[in-house]
């Protein structure tokens, strides 16, 4: 296992949550979904995180940095869809 970095930042809340979280060693070598969903799990099982409904719109990732960028939509409740950006990587 290795550990990974993840940077959400999402709309009106003001908000930027940093999260390191336990992955597989070739995690990074896997589609930027994969990588995005074993993030979103982990920052789930946080005993202050509820579960996270999100829409992924779009996903990359930069082999050269070893970085994936995900766009997308969180729902924080039923009226409340806000827009969010995710950066993972290994830290520096």
């Amino acid at each position: 296992m290795k550990t990974y970095h993840a940077v959400l930042m999402h709309g009106a809340r003001g908000g930027e949550g940093r999260y390191d979280f336990e992955g597989d060693d070739d995690l990074l070598d896997r589609s930027p979904v994969k990588v995005m969903r074993a993030c979103m799990d982990a920052i789930e099982e946080r005993p202050d995180i509820n579960h996270l409904e999100y829409v992924i719109n779009a996903a990359m990732k930069n082999d050269e940095y070893r970085v994936v960028t995900v766009l997308g939509d969180i729902a924080f409740s039923e009226e409340n869809h806000q827009p969010f950006v995710c950066m993972i990587s290994e830290p520096a």
